[in-house]
């Protein structure tokens, strides 16, 4: 079975085909192209924007895509979307594109959960079979288990996500967002040396991430503000930005290894998977690789084709749902900006 897929719940558009062999088997990616909004340094990117690059772009993607796979339309069994959780008016472009091609092509409809199609795609590419889940992201920061046909969260952000942190402060720096904002904060991570006190903040499984934000603006403008240079009181040697940044993803990052290993000693597992765009971080694998290692475990990670908003994680967890008897009518293809991970009943699951 065939299916295509389309992604754009926040500034990427994606589309993905997939195939699923008829006996079981590995999927194939047939296709997975993508296309990101831009917005300039120092700014984030407004919803009405974004959808106005999705709808500019979801054409030529389709097209593109189907060039890829080197399939007909004919072989195409389902049109897959993101649902939801999201941002409203991308999240609308798309729906109403899907909706066009199920019209056009007289195909199925089927409306993905956009933290299912991470997690999906993590285990199928991974082969990660029963692990807790850190879907960590712009939009969205959860620790996950399986249990019973739904992926129960065990912990969360109780006010901003981790990825949304990061960016915030990119446009506090005035980085790039060009590729990723979050990935230039990783970079210049690399050079900083000089790990600066700042919140830490843990609530039983759940992480809030707005002080330790408020904190380094605030530490960001002493940098700006300090003539003669801000120095280390120890070494003596010049705060950087370098030194901000490093000191920001190590502190966020020990709050979300302190939780998912809570989370794995809970469930009983030795295995994490990282889901999501942050998840792309190295200096996050690496911690968390770390924590598993000392509980002989190991952690399971994808590269930037799949960690990051992709057409091809909705086209595959669209396509297990509708093998096992889901579909979405037309009068009910909409899309909406809450929809919890455990709101799914995972039916392709034991």
């Amino acid at each position: 079975m065939i299916a295509i897929g389309l992604e754009g719940s926040a500034n990427k558009l994606g589309v993905g085909i997939i195939l699923h062999p008829k006996h079981d088997g590995p999927a194939h990616v047939l296709a997975n192209v993508r296309h990101t909004f831009i917005s300039p340094p120092g700014e984030g990117f407004l919803p009405k924007d974004t959808a106005k690059h999705h709808r500019t772009w979801v054409v030529r993607l389709v097209r593109q895509a189907l060039l890829e796979a080197k399939i007909t339309i004919d072989e195409v069994d389902c049109i897959c979307y993101t649902k939801g959780p999201g941002m409203g008016a991308p999240l609308q472009s798309v729906a109403v594109s899907a909706r066009m091609l199920s019209l056009l092509w007289d195909k199925e409809l089927v409306g993905v959960n956009h933290c299912v199609g991470h997690i999906e795609m993590g285990r199928e590419i991974t082969g990660a079979q029963n692990p807790v889940v850190l879907y960590v992201s712009g939009g969205n920061t959860q620790v996950i288990a399986y249990a019973s046909h739904r992926y129960r969260i065990f912990g969360e952000a109780i006010d901003i996500a981790v990825g949304n942190c990061l960016d915030r402060f990119a446009r506090t720096l005035n980085i790039s967002n060009d590729p990723a904002p979050g990935y230039n904060i990783e970079q210049m991570a690399k050079g900083g040396k000089h790990l600066l006190d700042l919140p830490y903040t843990v609530k039983g499984m759940d992480c809030s991430f707005s002080g330790i934000l408020a904190c380094i603006d605030t530490l960001a403008a002493r940098l700006g503000q300090e003539k003669t240079g801000w120095k280390d009181n120890d070494t003596g040697e010049a705060i950087t930005q370098e030194d901000l940044c490093f000191s920001l993803q190590e502190s966020i990052f020990a709050m979300l290894v302190e939780i998912t290993e809570r989370a794995m000693a809970h469930v009983g597992s030795t295995q994490v998977l990282i889901v999501g765009g942050v998840g792309c971080n190295e200096r996050l694998q690496e911690m968390m690789g770390i924590m598993a290692g000392e509980r002989g475990g190991n952690v399971h990670a994808t590269d930037e084709r799949f960690c990051i908003d992709n057409g091809i994680m909705i086209a595959h967890a669209g396509l297990l749902a509708y093998r096992t008897g889901s579909s979405t009518s037309l009068k009910d293809s909409m899309c909406t900006q809450r929809y919890r991970t455990d709101e799914v009943l995972v039916r392709w699951r034991d």
